[in-house]
C-alpha cells in the first residue's frame, strides 16, 4: 500500500488493537466478520469504488458501509469497517487488502491472549516449509479453478486436530481467499504479522542438525544484541550446510556454515 492508503490501514489496525485490548470483546467473531467482509469486497469492484470515492464526503461513504453491513455482521467489526471507509484510499482495493488484514491481525490477537502466538508462528513457519517442498500440493490448495470449499477440506484433511486453532483459522482463510498470492507468500505474510506483534525479527536459521534449546537460547540472545530487539527463529534443516549456521533477517544474511566455508577456499585455490 502506498500514501494514504498505508495511513489509513494503520489507523484500522490501531482501532483494532483498542478493540482487542478490551475486556469481554469477541475477537474471533470479530476476526470471523472481518473476513467475510473482505471476500465480499475483493469480489464487488463497484462496492469498492463507492466506499472509497474521494468525491463523496467521508461521513456518506462510512454512512454507506454502516447501513449495508448492518445485522450481517457484529457492531464491532462493522464500526471497523466504517472507520475504513470515512480514510482516504490511494486505490479502491487496498480497501479489501486493509481488512483480511485486520481480520488476519484480530486472529493473532485470540493466540497472543490465550498464549499460543509461538506455536502459532512456528505451524505456519513449518506449513511454509512443507508447501515449498511439495509443489503439487503448494498448487492444489492454491489452484483458483477448484472451488474454495474443495480447496478448505483439503486444508482440514491436512491441519485437523494437528495445529493450534488459530493457525487452522488462518489457513482456511488464506486457501479460501489467496488475494492473488501464493500460499506460500500468504504464509510468510502472516507469520511477519505474527512477529511484529511482539514487536520482534524473524530470523531463518539454517542448520545441518536440530538445534538444542540451549543453542536455541544463546542465538536468540546473540541476535537481540545484535539488533536491538527480540528476534524469534525459524529453523530449517539441510544436510547440504555439512555445519555451521546460516541467519536471515530481511536482506541480511550472516553465513557461518562449512558449506561456504569451502566453496570460498576452493574459490580461492582457484583463482
Amino acid at each position: 500500500m502506498q500514501g494514504a492508503s498505508r495511513e489509513a490501514a494503520r489507523g484500522g489496525a490501531d482501532r483494532l488493537d483498542a478493540l482487542t485490548s478490551a475486556p469481554g470483546a469477541d475477537i474471533a467473531a470479530v476476526a470471523d466478520d472481518l473476513s467475510a467482509v473482505s471476500v465480499a469486497f475483493g469480489k464487488d469492484a463497484a462496492l469498492r469504488r463507492m466506499l472509497t470515492d474521494p468525491a463523496r464526503p467521508a461521513a456518506q461513504r462510512a454512512d454507506i458501509a454502516t447501513a449495508l453491513l448492518a445485522g450481517k455482521i457484529g457492531a464491532d467489526a462493522a464500526a471497523l469497517v466504517a472507520g475504513l471507509a470515512r480514510s482516504r484510499w490511494s486505490a479502491p482495493r487496498d480497501l479489501a487488502d486493509a481488512v483480511a488484514n485486520l481480520a488476519v491481525r484480530a486472529d493473532l490477537a485470540v493466540a497472543e491472549r490465550d498464549g499460543k502466538l509461538d506455536d502459532v508462528e512456528d505451524e505456519l513457519f513449518r506449513l511454509g516449509r512443507l508447501l515449498d517442498s511439495n509443489g503439487d500440493l503448494a498448487l492444489a490448495l492454491a489452484d483458483g479453478r477448484v472451488p474454495a470449499d474443495k480447496r478448505v477440506a483439503l486444508v482440514d484433511g491436512l491441519l485437523s486436530g494437528k495445529v493450534d486453532t488459530t493457525t487452522y483459522r488462518l489457513v482456511g482463510r488464506l486457501v479460501a481467499n489467496p488475494r492473488g498470492r501464493s500460499i506460500s507468500a500468504g504464509l510468510t505474510e502472516i507469520g511477519k504479522e505474527a512477529a511484529a506483534r511482539r514487536q520482534r525479527l524473524i530470523a531463518y536459521v539454517t542448520a545441518a542438525l536440530p538445534l538444542t534449546e540451549q543453542q536455541r537460547d544463546r542465538l536468540a540472545a546473540v541476535l537481540k544484541r545484535l539488533y536491538g530487539q527480540q528476534v524469534h527463529l525459524n529453523v530449517d534443516l539441510d544436510p547440504a550446510v555439512l555445519g555451521g549456521l546460516s541467519v536471515r533477517i530481511g536482506d541480511e544474511v550472516i553465513d557461518g556454515t562449512v558449506a561456504t566455508r569451502l566453496g570460498q577456499a576452493q574459490r580461492q585455490l582457484a583463482g
